[in-house]
């Protein structure tokens, strides 16, 4: 592999993914090409399209978003959607500025809980932690990490709950290890990379990546520890449920119905996300049939692993109180199969 000329583009992936996991507020919209009008409110055909605006999870994860709307289904659905990119979600759902926004499961509930005026209106494609503890290659096990550092991206996020998970099975207690804010992706591999530390916790592609590279090797499956521990919904303000809840039905139709599109068509998929991201495509393939596992397209929310998530949260001091989930869900649109 090229790795010059992949790096500038990791680069920016990583760049994109920092923007979501850090914290403040700044946004960016951009129309689906699908649903582009040829004006305000209007489809290329002249049907009215109804406005929504939307904010996806940036970066690779957000892609099959980006590609259902190039193939026209949010459209479809009647919709011009305004695809919005912020590092918070739930300030932009607060200050409406945002309709409906992917989001930590944790950081929904949490928000919810507490007042503000969102509900979970479905799970993501996928609810387990695509996570992976990676050690530089002399590290053959979890056990070895005792008295080394350890990344776990940013402290108080899910990424270190997974970490401390995977430690205390194999026996490890937090002081056992040094626990080192190293961020995300690219930064999080340059760190183990230039042996700032021993392991990370990082995502795909970079699990592949230094597989493929050399650089480490995957020691822990973030999923294998927390099998119930919920990590993405979309969330909706109380505003458009109680205004236009039919866009939100439409949204959610539309978002399947894309994640739907990109799994049963993997080539064009993969050709659509290697003319977004300039990446190896072995590592690609790598990274994507990893991960197939657990790309569910399953809407449905599963009360008792919020319940779980949130013992979880609680346990490693993590979330103040359990909140009760019943109260913060809105589930009305869940598209039926």
């Amino acid at each position: 592999m090229n790795r010059r000329k992949i790096r500038p583009y990791i680069i920016a992936l990583a760049a994109l993914w920092l923007i979501v996991i850090t914290a403040g507020c700044a946004s960016g919209t951009d129309s689906g090409k699908g649903a582009t009008p040829t004006e305000a409110g209007e489809s290329a055909a002249g049907t009215k399209l109804e406005k929504i605006r939307y904010a996806p999870l940036s970066g690779v994860s957000g892609l099959a978003v980006s590609f259902g709307a190039e193939k026209g289904f949010f459209e479809e659905e009647g919709l011009d959607v305004e695809f919005i990119t912020t590092k918070d979600p739930i300030a932009g759902l607060t200050s409406k500025d945002i309709d409906v926004a992917d989001v930590a499961t944790t950081t929904a509930i949490v928000a919810a809980g507490k007042g503000a005026p969102v509900k979970i209106v479905s799970s993501m494609f996928r609810t387990k932690g695509p996570f992976y503890l990676i050690a530089s290659p002399e590290i053959k096990t979890v056990e070895d990490l005792k008295g080394k550092k350890v990344g776990i991206a940013v402290f108080g996020s899910g990424l270190e709950v997974y970490t401390r998970v995977i430690l205390k099975e194999h026996g490890l207690k937090p002081e056992d290890v040094t626990f080192i804010a190293n961020s995300t992706h690219q930064a999080a591999y340059a760190s183990l990379e230039t042996g700032q530390v021993d392991a990370t916790i990082i995502h795909e592609p970079f699990a592949s990546l230094a597989e493929k590279q050399g650089k480490g090797h995957i020691i822990a499956t973030g999923w294998d520890y927390l099998p119930t521990f919920h990590t993405g919904v979309l969330a909706a303000r109380d505003g458009i449920l109680n205004e236009k809840p039919e866009l939100v039905e439409k949204l959610l139709r539309a978002y399947f119905k894309s994640q739907e599109y990109a799994k049963s068509h993997p080539d064009k998929y993969k050709a659509y996300y290697l003319n977004h991201i300039e990446i190896d495509p072995e590592v690609l393939d790598l990274a994507l049939e990893r991960e197939e596992v657990l790309w569910e397209n399953n809407p449905d929310v599963d009360i008792n692993a919020l319940n779980d998530t949130q013992q979880i949260q609680k346990e490693l001091g993590f979330q103040d109180e359990i909140y009760k989930v019943e109260d913060i869900l809105d589930l009305r649109f869940i598209p039926k199969k």
